[in-house]
């Protein structure tokens, strides 16, 4: 495993790595600084979560001119949220460099960001539409830009972002250096590599498995109906920190986070239609721990970076493979284990065995918690607090109190009430969500198994590249392949 010191980086660059806490490299960074930083065009296949904003962000770091201010380089992504944790990393490893990196992306003030331009950013991170409105009003020009990352391409191919990102290529300059990251190598991104870049090295990081052998995988047979109820009780036996519940559609958001706030949790929800300031307030209050649980669709929780979620709840089964993966992928995260249960109706049940099968991760069946199994979870964790404060807190002052009621009462009794109280028992107010409609297994002719769409879900554009399952080097070649 190689550390960031055999990539010969400058002092600035270093002290910030440093500063983030980063000393081996992943085997993506490993493989694509090397290239990155010679200035060739490269094209790294990679998930999620194995530090693929360094891989790109190092060699931006060390090729820019912290001189030149005006827009250098380009950052590509198919959501704000993404965006915003892109623009974040950066900033953190250009900090004692002076590179400057600002997010551009739907939902936010236009006029708050032509402001920020003004600031002369030296790196641009964006989602295709609101860049391409920029290039619209001549707030942004790329008549200078010199590199270009698309992040997660084969996401903003399934968005229907394709045409916007090669009217943006064809608007930069041709003798520029381009990135391009993405978990899967499709069809028409691959046509994209050969009609925009030059000889790209291909990075490939083998997985065995796409999903992480650290999460404990396991799902529970549950009809429609019944869902809210057993996700309560899972709640209650198992007490996350800081769990994710994904749900399919932002209405079943909205009434989950309602529900659960109904019943005594503290939870909150996250979907498109927030405006970016109370998405920003939520976010923060989950990082911050005021809030346990946090609701999301898969748009809304694409990019974000949050350590120590326990429990990741998949109220809804994703749609696809990737989509799980993406979503099981917020836990078990820095060596440390992670939960994922997923609630699956009678019908879904062999679109389950789909994504088991092409993950090539056990997801186990688990039974149904009971009311019993959700008190006695609760009662655990009254125990573990009373305990917890025995060893930990002070409590010579309550000593006195202690031994006055054991006059009164005996020990048993006493320590049961206390029990009772500490105990949060199972709430029972009613709460009634609208049915969602199970997935229908519709396979798009198009795609193939593993690609999005396979599953029946719809992009919003057509893409006709034409493009063959082959990939042709143009002028240097690689050992590795696709």
């Amino acid at each position: 495993m190689a550390v960031f010191t055999d990539f010969n980086l400058t002092e600035p660059v270093i002290k910030a790595l440093n500063n983030l806490g980063f000393e081996e490299a992943t085997p993506i960074q490993e493989l694509a600084i090397p290239v990155g930083l010679q200035g060739y065009d490269l094209i790294g296949q990679a998930h999620t979560g194995t530090g693929k904003t360094a891989a790109f962000g190092i060699p931006l770091m060390e090729l820019l001119h912290v001189g030149r201010e005006y827009i250098q380089a380009i950052v590509l992504t198919p959501t704000r949220e993404l965006a915003v944790q892109v623009a974040e990393e950066l900033n953190k490893l250009g900090q004692y460099k002076g590179i400057r990196t600002l997010p551009i992306y739907g939902g936010q003030d236009i006029n708050r960001q032509i402001r920020a331009l003004k600031k002369k950013p030296h790196i641009i991170v964006g989602t295709p539409g609101r860049l391409m409105d920029h290039m619209g009003r001549k707030t942004i020009r790329l008549n200078q830009v010199n590199m270009v990352v698309l992040d997660e391409a084969d996401e903003m191919l399934n968005m229907g972002f394709i045409e916007d990102i090669e009217n943006i290529l064809k608007d930069i300059p041709e003798e520029r250096q381009t990135m391009l990251f993405s978990a899967t190598i499709p069809a028409p991104i691959r046509a994209l590599a050969e009609r925009f870049m030059n000889s790209p090295e291909v990075i490939k990081v083998e997985s065995r498995q796409m999903t992480v052998p650290i999460i404990e995988q396991s799902y529970i047979e549950v009809q429609e109906k019944q869902k809210f109820e057993v996700l309560c009780r899972l709640l209650d036996t198992q007490a996350p920190e800081r769990a994710i519940i994904f749900g399919r559609t932002k209405r079943r958001v909205d009434e989950l986070f309602e529900g659960l706030n109904k019943r005594g949790y503290s939870a909150e929800g996250i979907h498109g239609d927030l405006s970016q300031a109370r998405r920003d307030q939520v976010m923060r209050q989950f990082k911050e721990g005021t809030i346990e649980v946090l609701v999301a669709t898969d748009v809304a929780a694409r990019g974000l970076d949050i350590t120590g979620v326990t429990h990741i709840y998949n109220f809804d089964i994703p749609q696809d493979p990737e989509g799980y993966v993406h979503r099981i992928g917020r836990t078990g995260r820095a060596g440390k284990a992670g939960v994922a249960i997923t609630l699956v109706t009678p019908r879904e049940i062999h679109h389950l065995r789909v994504i088991e099968n092409m993950t090539r991760g056990k997801i186990t069946r688990r039974p149904m918690p009971t009311l019993k199994d959700a008190i006695e979870g609760q009662q655990r964790i009254a125990v573990e607090r009373l305990m917890t404060a025995v060893e930990k807190e002070n409590i010579e002052n309550y000593r006195a109190l202690a031994e006055g009621l054991l006059e009164e009462t005996d020990s048993v009794t006493l320590l049961s009430a206390a029990l009772k109280v500490l105990t949060k028992e199972p709430d029972q107010t009613p709460v009634a969500l609208t049915e969602e409609v199970p997935i229908k297994m519709k396979k798009n002719k198009n795609l193939h198994a593993g690609q999005r769409g396979y599953y029946g879900v719809p992009n919003r554009k057509k893409n006709n590249t034409g493009a063959g399952d082959g990939f042709r080097r143009k002028k240097r070649s690689s050992s590795r392949s696709f």
